[in-house]
């Protein structure tokens, strides 16, 4: 793969790779993946998350759903429409908080799909890490809100409220969460992590992993010397104080990944653990630190274990086609653009092949969502009744 780097770019990724490398050496010699995938990532002024860099769209590095276009925001409305009628019907702020709002185009679409339904939405707020993210949103939305009817206030906070009341999005964030990695030999699981040597990082196994951290999947399965998976504490973590905090609403979200069993299958040699830059996936997460995304899959078992260990009522989860078909996307499309005109319905089309295809968004891509106290608002009292929630849950 030939991908040429400005000066400055190889000066950055050098910086922080120095850093990197004197963090280890300050450790002993062996970091945990977790604490890489936290540097390369979010390390201030140099992470990727945290530097001024061009993450998203066709000049960037990945393109997620709401970029390819806005009828995936347009369908999500169809499911939170119901909540927050019901909210609103309760006496409580109807209000929407997104996690990682990248450029502003899902919160842009929602906010422009709840006006044309002709519902005013109180508040919808941000919370982003990354600076240069978080000012092309308030560009996006401030110019976008002045052409809505309604009064919707817009704000990005530093940390989700307790006791929050309303509904939390997030697309494509659990995934930038940083991961553990364990491997497996001598009949054994042990942490695998991080060295330098020889000016560059490395593999390095260090010392057994707790039995008491593995999923059980991980504790009876036959697997070959060397297979190699993610633990995700830090996830799990998020998860348990996401669910905390919402104390009557809805949380959605979007992301790639497996339920266990299909997670840690004894096939799966080398996990899910992958980089991007430029729109190519790269195999190695030690490439251009700073300057290539890190993610891996989500595993949704142990997602909903952790929000209903925080009195979810119910949880959910099915995969993106399903989800976006059952919210009624097709007619949307078909309300916003003239399937006789190729000019205006081709690019529609072209992205919900993109965003349904199996081989494409509609299989890997799954939504997850979990409700507290809104039961007896809900059509039918049960999370599965809002729309796109009625495929199959895999749970």
């Amino acid at each position: 793969m030939d991908i040429t780097l400005t000066s400055l770019e190889t000066e950055h990724s050098q910086l922080l790779s120095n850093k990197i490398a004197t963090q280890i050496a300050l450790e002993g010699g062996w970091i945990g993946f977790s604490r890489f995938m936290e540097m390369a990532l979010y390390e201030p002024g140099m992470g990727y998350y945290s530097a001024g860099a061009h993450k998203l769209g066709a000049g960037g590095d990945f393109t997620t759903a709401p970029e390819l276009s806005p009828l995936f925001g347009a369908a999500i409305c169809s499911t939170l429409l119901p909540v927050l009628e019901g909210l609103k019907a309760q006496g409580l702020p109807t209000q929407i908080l997104e996690f990682g709002a990248g450029t502003g185009k899902l919160a842009q679409s929602i906010l422009m799909r709840l006006d044309t339904l002709g519902f005013s939405l109180d508040r919808y707020d941000i919370i982003e890490i990354s600076p240069d993210l978080a000012e092309r949103q308030k560009e996006l939305l401030t110019a976008s809100l002045s052409n809505l009817k309604s009064t919707t206030q817009c704000n990005w906070l530093k940390a989700l409220p307790e006791n929050y009341k309303g509904i939390i999005l997030a697309n494509e964030v659990i995934d930038a969460i940083p991961c553990d990695v364990i491997i497996f030999q001598d009949d054994f699981w042990y942490w695998y992590g991080v060295a330098y040597e020889n000016q560059k990082f490395i593999w390095k196994a260090g010392n057994p992993v707790e039995q008491d951290l593995l999923p059980e999947s991980l504790l009876g399965g036959n697997f070959s010397k060397g297979y190699v998976t993610e633990l995700h504490a830090p996830a799990n973590a998020w998860m348990h104080q996401v669910a905390q905090h919402l104390h009557t609403g809805l949380f959605l979200t979007f992301d790639y990944g497996f339920t266990e069993n299909e997670y840690y299958h004894p096939q799966r040699l080398q996990g899910t653990l992958m980089a991007h830059h430029r729109h190519h996936a790269i195999q190695d997460p030690f490439y251009l630190p700073g300057l290539c995304d890190i993610t891996t899959h989500v595993e949704w078992s142990q997602i909903a274990r952790c929000v209903l260990a925080e009195n979810a009522d119910d949880v959910y989860l099915s995969n993106q086609a399903g989800y976006l078909l059952n919210a009624g996307i097709g007619d949307i499309a078909l309300e916003i653009g003239n399937p006789e005109n190729p000019k205006i319905f081709l690019p529609i089309s072209n992205a919900l092949q993109k965003l349904l295809s199996e081989a494409e968004m509609g299989e890997l891509f799954k939504v997850f969502a979990f409700s507290k106290n809104i039961g007896h608002f809900l059509p039918g009292h049960s999370l599965e009744d809002l729309p796109g929630l009625g495929s199959r849950n895999r749970l």
